[in-house]
């Protein structure tokens, strides 16, 4: 009797931690949620300070030409030197693959994709890229401190204009090529 009574404390004992850790992990994963609404609005409203306000001063962005900027200030500066209408439209918003993966109380990794509308020498480019960010909890409020956005490089709309530029310059070279050999061989023949 003794023995059953101490294996049922032991298991609800067992079970209350595991849902007071699951109800830490439930308002953790809900507060990322929310900054990521958060920071969807703020860029969908190109709110620059807004946007900082939620990041690290320590943050560390890689964008998808590989430029990088640590510190809010190299990032500020990054967006000044875009220019406010250089900033994208979203057609999925950032979309997480899932949960993020929390690492202790004050870590968090999420990665996900993204499609956006690019403006890029008259073209209008939409891209699918893909992003890791890690967060850090400080004073109870969760910031970015890494953000990194990548796109196919062997698969994106702008490597495949390229490539459809280079077939028709590729065929226009023969096409003049041929002209010229044809004008060539006509003049010796005369």
């Amino acid at each position: 009797m003794i023995r059953s009574l101490f294996i049922l404390l032991f298991s609800a004992g067992i079970l209350f931690a595991q849902l007071e850790g699951s109800s830490a992990e439930d308002q953790a994963h809900q507060q990322l949620r929310d900054l990521r609404t958060e920071m969807y609005a703020a860029i969908e409203s190109r709110d620059i300070d807004r946007m900082l306000s939620h990041m690290h001063p320590d943050v560390v962005t890689t964008w998808q030409d590989g430029k990088t900027t640590h510190g809010i200030d190299e990032l500020r500066a990054f967006y000044d030197e875009l220019g406010k209408d250089a900033f994208v439209s979203f057609k999925v918003p950032h979309k997480p693959d899932g949960l993020s993966s929390l690492h202790g109380d004050d870590t968090a990794v999420s990665t996900g994709f993204v499609t956006a509308y690019y403006k890029l020498l008259g073209k209008d480019y939409e891209l699918t890229s893909r992003w890791t960010a890690t967060l850090v909890r400080q004073d109870d409020k969760w910031l970015v401190a890494a953000y990194q956005v990548s796109l196919n490089a062997l698969d994106n709309p702008l490597l495949n204009g390229a490539k459809s530029a280079l077939w028709i310059a590729g065929a226009l070279g023969l096409i003049i090529g041929g002209v010229l050999v044809f004008v060539v061989m006509r003049k010796r023949k005369s």
